[in-house]
């Protein structure tokens, strides 16, 4: 493992180590930033501030700080309304890079009918495109204890399948689309690139700006070989404040975690450097109890919901990442090379369900990651805009497997009767935990390059091209039976993807398109080796298996402002997607087998549906969402429910420690999702979102011409009916004065649904409702946050893939701390 203190220490050299860099030109734009408070001291939050005669406007934050962006040098006036003040308009001379203003305004009790806003912001601007998205944003998640996971699975149509606690293996569900379906991108870039070790598990919150969620159609700068649609994560970038800001927090389960990072601008150079670091550890020794824990007794008797605490489950992990480059200079608006690192280790602790625990069976991962990112607006010629993602991975995985005993769910070897004695069952010669014993090493190279070139043909018309190139180049050892490079199996994927985009925005910008069409092509190449005996003599004949696939597709969305707030939002999709690397030749750390015979996947989509708001009436704000889907699926790439044939009677002896991923026939989806957000006196923040569908095999005939035994039946394993709802209440001036409390409650329904084929009791997971509440601390001097949550209070039984039971009630306990003023 490395060392998380010399990574948090190297983070913080390389923020002081500033100023190494020549002088760069830069354009003559400033920023104004400042925080609004009334004539009692209070901050004042949400209230308008614009730069008059421009569309430049943001929104003061939960804090009262604001920030506007490129304010052009000269005599500039600043507007600040709101319906909870009295305007204020300030004249300012701007001649430098940064100004700082900190308005006092006066409160007034007097309501207006109509609030006019002058600028969208990014959320709202993200959200009226015409696609299928929702924006997650992050900076009051930061200051809780709360995993990037855990706020996406409060999002509307969304589902967060984690096998288990902290580090387990997690696959992300968009209204039943899953799997290679549906890209999961940091920035931009597949996020598989940089390996496990750095995923949503360990990225804090507090390292994001926000969260998009696109289901269905995708925008041109996340154009691949997706269908289910994307989640896209945008680290923060904004280099206006030089900041260095630090998290620690403490919770059930032994579980610990602290992340660091900083950002320094040189206001004269335009010199930036960013960087940030984290640390996890956990136990993970969480009780189980549910229907599918169960005990064997020595005369093979099984105890079914038995009661005892996870063990072989620990999970550490640390990873940094450090960046430099250039910001709002004449020749790039950013440019970055950038370089992560990290390493994690993590026991194994059962196969793909709870029935076998293990012990001894652990993994090791490590990334190393050198990324470059270009973007330049008004590039060569003005209404030419550029930007450029390149990722060099070198990845390592490492899976030990060779305890060959036995255990049960209390810790101990499972013990038998023999000879009227009880001992325990004795180890199978050459065997592990899932198998035969096994060292394995999976090495990977991973080249993932993203270019996009989009160019305004005139105002509300644009074009762009977006070229994708990602190769992986993988070798699996046998490091238990080693052998000479000649005997190694040497995979190999690659996918070039070209796609165009032409967006218009008519009549008075109230209505929006995107048409999309792609090509894309998929090869891939395995060489085994394999041993033959010619003329007495072993030698090596190395089988090469090719597969080449191209496919066709094209999408289309629109957005059409139909009156006041309210946008009519649609698209629809053809498209194909490929098995990933991980579905064709297996994944050992996550007991899945290889199937080189996957064939891409088609889907026809379509989506429809509204977002009214916000309404404003006095203190009230008022947001309405709803969409409705149809998806139909071909050679839909899905994970195996069950190989073997389940015993009816006998369902609870059923041991299903492997799954691998295979190709269904068609299927079809048809569902709906909506969401409630509610706002009272910028105060009270109240959520309630749902989705329900259906996903049923629809192939009538099976290969033989007869009827199809699960026709019309729902696909397993996927939970189709999930509620959310949320409420935060924000209290000034308590116990101190200008101190911020905020009180969260959040809660979570999922509804019951099958494991495998077979209507079975035994494999149905059950209906599932839990509650979380908490608070956070935000102390009058701004820089300290404390936060207490306490989650599923009520220990209600939870599960996800294949009856894997989750973590019951746990509290913790957070600290964050933010350095705003130095150099």
């Amino acid at each position: 493992m490395l060392s998380k203190h010399s990574l948090l220490i190297t983070a913080i050299v390389t923020l002081l180590n500033l100023n190494l860099f020549a002088q760069t030109t830069v354009a003559k734009k400033a920023i104004i930033k400042g925080k609004v408070r009334d004539e009692k001291g209070s901050v004042v939050s949400f209230v308008t501030v614009r730069v008059e005669g421009t569309s430049i406007a943001t929104f003061s934050e939960t804090d009262g700080t604001f920030l506007l962006k490129d304010v052009p040098y000269g005599e500039q006036t600043i507007v600040i309304t709101s319906i909870e003040i009295k305007s204020r308009t300030s004249k300012f001379h701007i001649n430098r890079p940064i100004h700082e203003f900190n308005p006092v305004v006066s409160r007034t009790d007097q309501e207006l009918n109509e609030v006019k806003i002058v600028q969208k912001t990014e959320k709202k601007e993200i959200e009226t495109t015409g696609f299928a998205v929702a924006v997650i944003e992050t900076k009051e998640a930061s200051l809780r204890n709360l995993t990037t996971n855990e706020l996406l699975d409060r999002a509307v149509g969304v589902r967060v399948r984690q096998n288990g606690g902290v580090g387990s293996r997690v696959e992300y569900n968009l209204n039943g689309m899953s799997g290679s379906a549906v890209g999961m991108f940091l920035d931009g870039i597949e996020i598989s690139t940089y390996g496990s070790s750095f995923n949503l598990n360990n990225i804090p919150p507090a390292m994001i700006e926000r969260i998009e969620v696109y289901k269905g159609v995708l925008p041109s700068h996340l154009t691949g070989d997706y269908v289910g649609g994307a989640i896209n994560v945008v680290l923060k970038k904004d280099a206006s404040q030089n900041n260095i800001t630090g998290a620690m927090s403490y919770g059930s389960f032994n579980t610990f975690q602290a992340d660091l990072s900083g950002i320094y601008r040189n206001k004269t150079t335009g010199f930036t450097t960013r960087a940030s670091g984290f640390y996890t550890y956990t136990d993970n020794s969480y009780e189980t109890w549910g229907k599918f824990s169960k005990f064997v007794h020595p005369d093979r008797t099984l105890e079914r919901y038995y009661r005892a605490k996870r063990f072989n489950n620990q999970y550490k992990s640390v990873g940094a990442r450090f960046e430099v480059g250039f910001t709002n200079v004449k020749w790039a608006d950013q440019f970055f090379l950038g370089y992560n690192i990290s390493d994690t280790y993590s026991e194994i602790p059962h196969g793909t369900t709870m029935a076998r625990p293990y012990v001894g069976r652990f993994g090791e991962y490590q990334a190393h990651v050198a990324s470059l990112n270009y973007n330049k607006n008004n590039f060569l010629v003005k209404g030419l805009a550029v930007n450029v993602n390149a990722v060099r991975s070198y990845r390592s995985t490492y899976v030990q497997d060779t305890v060959g005993q036995v255990y049960n769910w209390d810790g101990n070897p499972r013990m038998l009767i023999r000879n009227g004695a009880i001992i325990p069952v004795p180890p199978t010669a050459g065997m592990g935990q899932q198998g035969p014993k096994s060292i394995v090493q999976v090495d990977r190279q991973i080249t993932n390059m993203r270019t996009n070139f989009g160019y305004t043909i005139f105002p509300g018309h644009r074009i762009s091209v977006n070229h994708k190139l990602e190769t992986t180049d993988r070798d699996d050892k046998d490091l238990l039976n080693p052998v000479n490079k000649d005997l190694i199996t040497v995979s190999s994927v690659m996918n070039n993807i070209l796609a165009f985009n032409y967006e218009a925005q008519l009549f008075s910008d109230k209505l929006k398109t995107n048409l999309l069409g792609k090509y894309t092509s998929n090869r891939t190449i395995q060489t085994r080796p394999e041993l033959v005996e010619q003329d007495g003599i072993n030698v090596v004949n190395r089988i090469e298996k090719k597969t080449v696939n191209n496919n066709k597709g094209y999408g289309a969305t629109v957005s059409y402002n139909a009156v006041s707030k309210m946008y009519i939002i649609g698209s629809t999709q053809n498209s194909y997607v490929a098995a990933t690397e991980n579905q064709l030749y297996g994944d050992p750390e996550n007991n899945i087998l290889e199937n080189q015979g996957l064939v891409p996947e088609k889907n026809v989509n379509y989506n429809l549906g509204f977002r009214h708001g916000p309404m404003q009436m006095g203190k009230h704000k008022l947001t309405l969402y709803a969409s409705a889907f149809w998806r139909n699926g071909f050679n839909k790439i899905t994970q195996q429910a069950v190989e073997d044939q389940i015993v009816p009677g006998r369902e609870s002896d059923a041991d299903i420690q492997v799954t691998k991923f295979v190709n269904i026939g068609r299927t079809q989806s048809k569902g709906f999702e909506g969401e409630i957000i509610y706002v009272y006196d910028n105060r009270l923040n109240a959520l309630f979102n749902f989705s329900k569908f259906n996903t049923l095999f629809k192939q009538k005939f099976d290969q033989k011409g007869n009827p199809h035994d699960l026709y019309n039946l729902q696909l397993p394993n996927e939970p189709f009916f999930t509620m959310n709802g949320s409420v935060q209440y924000r209290l000034n001036d308590k116990f101190q004065k200008k101190s911020i409390l905020n009180i969260y409650y959040n809660s979570g329904f999922v509804g019951p649904f099958g494991t495998v084929w077979m209507e079975s009791e035994w494999f149905t997971t059950p209906t599932q409702f839990y509650h979380d509440i908490g608070a956070s601390y935000r102390f009058p001097n701004g820089k300290m946050v404390a936060s207490l949550d306490f989650k599923n209070i009520l220990n209600a039984e939870m599960y996800d893939n294949f009856g894997v039971q989750k973590p019951g009630r746990a509290i913790s306990i957070k600290l964050n701390y933010t350095i705003s003023k130095f150099l």
